[in-house]
């Protein structure tokens, strides 16, 4: 939430030198400089020009939106007020555009305005403040109607004139000066207040994506001239969202000659020094240095992951001399090459920066540094113009217009490629011109498929191809099927296909098939397209871009008339509108299909599909074992996840697993009595196996070798978020083989001794010691083929910390996994990759932890989770471009 900052009020009297004589109220000192707000703020007018023909607007948001007076003479200045005395009118030049966008795209609005009337006679209502275009036509009115304050707001629910209003009870307007502010949230909550107090409330549902870009700003009057307001103004602000009542009551207690902070001092930042080490020195420290001295490593005895263990110092002494580089070994030690060992030298930037951080004071204003959090640096903007991927797109066009093209969409269009663990990262979803090719055949293929005049029925049952039945028809068409409004010019884009139609002869359905065709291949339906012009500060999403993104991480799949309808009447904004909107889509079976999507991702089951074990080692494998694998996984993550709706860590320790005829006697369970395609096993006699890391899909990560350094791979970098540097490129990297009297675990604990490999290797292969009598397919035994006795006991160190864990046999490593507070935040950090389509960096970690404090104290289930994924600022808001 904005931060508003207040001081100290104290009681002043104000002298009014126009009508309302001597009054005293509670005010602001000349020395309260900020104690109105500026986050939201669009437009302001404090009246201190102090004579001529303009006003104006001092909010510093963009272009200003002065005001020109018409009639210089129907009003009189004076210090920061503007009285006028007979009928003129005062209005912005230019249309209110980015007034207007601000407001259309948070979905919420204040209107603020110190006045006093100058009587309280005035009817129409009177016109204090409009956005508008003449008396019937308006996107918002602040007005006087005798003795009530009114206030008219356009949104997709009200009539043409803006029915319902909000108004005061009567006898609240009088000639001394009063603080007036509408407010109304996104949840259509509308409010508002005299002096600081709520004076009425009503819901005036809709979201407000109808208004008028064209329309202008006036104060005092209609633009036909016919609602004149006679009274004095001493200030007036228009915000695009919904100030708090703790600041309305602020803005009151401070007075109409409060000063609004500048923008540079809206929002406190963090110090040069300290964002130098977040967006530079903590990445640098994280990349070269903390693979020998992290917490566990401690090289040296120099640990650089934690602030009060890197000013310790090392072995040798302080490496650290705050405001003193020269004296500071971590400089001297990287300028002459002795770090990074045995790595490629800092560059002399990096150097300088070091040296300037350190000069600077070293700031130091995170507790710990996790190389996980920097390995994509620290801040990159966000990314949710995105391609679809293929099963989103197969999704979407089911939803949109009813047909299956899952077929001859997996056919023609390119697979999804991984990238940071998942195929829906952003940025790798690229489009090629074989996408192009396939995007248009499968238009075409698509519309072969519709029964199209019953299609277009859903939207307008008029069939004739005059101008305005084609473009009523496109508008309602196009809003459904790419997932919002469309703006005028793509009307008429879309409106030419049916005019080329018709002049060559073709019909109303040859027309609208057209139209049809054009918009599957249109970028806003292959794309998840937002605008993100603002003010460069995060902004809240508007109302179809949250409807699309909760429905695309919840089903992969576009929102339904029913998330839509909540989205348009303002109920998506509200705490409970989101959670009956959020349960209801987790209990639609496309939640369970989005959520074994995550999973099969993260588990990189396409890996799957072209597994090919020895066959000399493995004669009885065959690929149907990997099919089954699949299953197995699925069944049991649906069980835990769905069934059961178990914290997700449980994955790691639950004694269960499902298996087909094929797969349990590959695994060696017992049979059962009546063959079931997919039969539950309780595991709780079967030795070493239970848990996600003892299934074939995980375990065959390991190759045929069952390679601990595969298998510890995959548990650091998948499970824990750890890690590691790869090889330097002399190493020999080529899997050492078994032999009789040399288990794998052996050869790892060999790499391990190695002083030029173990610093590396030791963070890693124990991890997998507990998996070692499980072969590269599976299969639990006690020796391996050359009679090597086999065990599963060993020590693990988590990452960022500087004890070991220790375990006895694999059953207890699961148990130690399922435990970790590591591997529960992981699972967080994951599914919120997942669900946003990006890597996440160190800017983001705040949000996530308050992600992962929420769900845990819900449960840590799957659905506690997403719940709260869906409802952070990830989501919610957006870190908009400036205009």
């Amino acid at each position: 939430m904005p931060k508003t900052r207040t001081k100290s009020v104290a009681l002043r009297l104000l002298f009014s030198t126009l009508l309302i004589g001597l009054f005293c109220f509670a005010g602001a000192s000349a020395s309260d400089a900020e104690a109105r707000t500026r986050a939201g703020l669009q437009a302001l007018y404090d009246f201190s020009a102090g004579s001529g023909r303009w006003i104006q607007d001092r909010s510093g948001a963009g272009q200003a939106l002065n005001l020109h007076i018409s009639k210089p003479a129907a009003v009189r200045w004076s210090k920061n007020s503007l009285q006028i005395q007979k009928p003129t009118q005062i209005r912005s030049v230019q249309p209110a555009h980015q007034l207007s966008g601000a407001i259309r795209r948070s979905g919420e609005i204040t209107v603020e305005a110190w006045i006093a009337p100058a009587n309280v006679e005035q009817k129409g209502p009177a016109r204090i403040v409009t956005l508008s275009q003449n008396s019937t036509e308006r996107n918002f009115t602040l007005g006087q109607e005798a003795d009530k304050y009114d206030f008219r707001l356009r949104t997709l629910n009200t009539s043409n004139n803006v029915s319902p209003s909000l108004s005061t009870e009567k006898e609240q307007t009088s000639t001394r000066l009063t603080h007036v502010v509408y407010t109304r949230n996104r949840a259509g909550l509308a409010r508002l207040y005299l002096d600081g107090k709520k004076a009425a409330e009503k819901t005036i549902a809709g979201a407000v994506y109808n208004w008028n870009g064209q329309f202008r700003l006036a104060l005092g009057n209609e633009f036909g001239a016919d609602r004149a307001w006679l009274g004095t103004y001493h200030l007036v602000a228009v915000y695009a969202r919904a100030l708090l009542p703790k600041e309305v009551e602020t803005h009151y207690q401070a007075g109409p000659d409060a000063k609004t902070p500048e923008p540079s001092l809206a929002a406190a930042s963090p110090s040069p020094n300290a964002k130098l080490f977040t967006d530079k020195i903590a990445p640098l420290l994280a990349e070269h240095c903390l693979e020998c001295h992290d917490a566990g490593t401690r090289k040296g005895k120099l640990d650089l992951s934690r602030r009060d263990a890197a000013f310790v110092g090392s072995s040798s002494g302080k490496v650290i001399v705050p405001g003193n580089a020269a004296e500071s070994y971590l400089l001297e030690s990287v300028i002459t090459g002795e770090m990074p060992k045995d790595r490629e030298p800092l560059s002399a930037v990096e150097q300088a920066w070091i040296q300037e951080w350190i000069d600077g004071g070293a700031s130091w204003p995170i507790k710990v540094i996790d190389p996980a959090v920097f390995i994509h640096g620290g801040n990159i903007g966000e990314s949710w113009t995105r391609r679809l991927t293929v099963s989103e797109y197969i999704e979407s066009v089911r939803s949109a217009v009813d047909v299956d093209i899952a077929g001859e969409a997996r056919a023609l269009l390119p697979p999804d490629l991984r990238a940071d663990g998942f195929s829906n990262t952003a940025y790798n979803l690229n489009v090629d011109f074989q996408h192009v090719n396939a995007y248009a055949q499968l238009a075409e293929k698509i519309v072969a498929k519709m029964d199209v005049e019953k299609f277009a029925k859903r939207f307008s049952k008029n069939r004739r191809l005059t101008d305005d039945s084609m473009r009523g028809l496109i508008g309602k068409m196009g809003k459904w099927i790419l997932r919002g409004p469309l703006k005028s010019h793509e009307v008429t884009l879309y409106r030419g296909l049916s005019t080329t139609a018709a002049a060559a002869g073709g019909d109303f359905k040859e027309a609208v098939s057209l139209i049809i065709n054009a918009m599957l291949q249109s970028p806003r339906f292959l794309y998840r397209i937002e605008n993100q012009r603002g003010d460069g500060t995060r902004w809240p999403v508007t109302e179809h871009e949250l409807a699309s993104r909760i429905s695309y991480i919840l089903w992969g799949a576009p929102p339904d008339q029913f998330l839509l309808k909540a989205a348009e009447s303002g109920a998506l904004f509200s705490d409970s509108g989101l959670d009956e909107q959020i349960a209801r889509m987790l209990r639609d079976p496309r939640a369970i299909r989005r959520s074994k999507d995550f999973i099969a991702q993260w588990l990189h089951f396409d890996r799957l599909n072209n597994l090919q074990p020895n066959a000399e080692k493995f004669p009885n494998w065959e690929h149907q074992l990997a099919i089954d694998m699949r299953q197995e996984t699925l069944a049991y993550f649906e069980d835990i996840v769905w069934k059961q709706k178990r914290p997700l860590h449980n994955l790691f320790d639950a004694q269960f697993t499902y298996a087909t005829p094929k797969l349990a006697a590959h695994y060696n369970l017992p049979a059962i009595e009546k063959e079931i395609p997919l039969a539950r096993y309780h595991l709780s006699k079967q030795p070493g196996r239970g848990g996600l890391l003892t299934h074939g899909s995980v375990l065959t990560v390991g190759g045929d070798e069952a390679s601990m350094v595969s298998r510890g791979l995959f548990i650091l970098h998948d499970l824990l978020r750890g890690v590691v540097k790869d090889p330097p490129p002399c190493v020999d990297t080529t899997p050492v083989p078994s032999r009789p009297g040399l288990t794998q675990r052996a050869i790892a604990e060999q790499r391990i001794a190695n002083v030029q490999c173990g610093g590396c290797h030791g963070k890693f292969e124990p991890l997998a010691f507990g998996l070692e009598k499980f072969d590269g397919i599976g299969v639990y035994r006690e020796t391996d083929e050359h009679g090597n006795k086999l065990r599963d006991d060993g020590e693990i160190l988590f990452p960022g910390a500087a004890k070991t864990a220790t375990y006895n046999s694999s059953e207890q490593l699961m148990q130690i996994l399922a435990d970790s507070e590591r591997l529960r935040e992981s699972l967080t950090w994951k599914l919120t990759q997942f669900a946003i389509g990006r890597p996440l960096v160190f800017a983001d970690s705040e949000e996530v932890d308050k992600i992962h404090q929420k769900a845990q104290k819900n449960g840590g289930t799957y659905q506690s989770l997403i719940t709260e994924i869906v409802k952070s600022e990830f989501v919610q808001t957006t870190l908009t471009e400036t205009n």
